[in-house]
């Protein structure tokens, strides 16, 4: 996997400063909940592997294509990715956009198996 540039780090960074991180097991309660979980990462990542009931919305058309999947700006939407970051940055979007109860969970989809492993 290549890693990734001290600039997204930056970005990437400043974006979990402004926006509210989950834990794997509060994820899976919100969604439980109704909480809508969209997979921000690219088609082929979530061909691969995805959550249960997650919705695919590939963080480049994330502006264009998340009113198909989350129409109510005040509906929960819970964000991640494979590692955290552009989980992150598609939360902090989502949040510039109006949308008023977004989370992206802490360590992506890697925290996620880490989780499934222990349980």
């Amino acid at each position: 996997m290549p890693s990734h540039s001290e600039e997204f780090l930056r970005l990437a960074n400043e974006a979990k400063a402004r926006i509210k991180e989950v834990s794997p097991q509060e994820a899976a309660k919100l969604v439980s909940e109704g909480a809508i979980l969209v997979d921000v990462r690219e088609k082929e990542e979530f061909d691969k592997s995805h959550l249960p009931d997650a919705q695919h919305v590939s963080r480049g058309l994330l502006e264009m294509k998340i009113h198909e999947v989350a129409p109510d700006k005040t509906a929960p939407v819970v964000c991640y990715c494979a590692g955290g970051n552009r989980g992150a940055l598609a939360a902090d979007t989502l949040q510039k956009m109006g949308y008023s109860n977004v989370v992206s969970i802490q360590g992506g989809l890697n925290a996620c198996s880490i989780e499934e492993e222990k349980a």
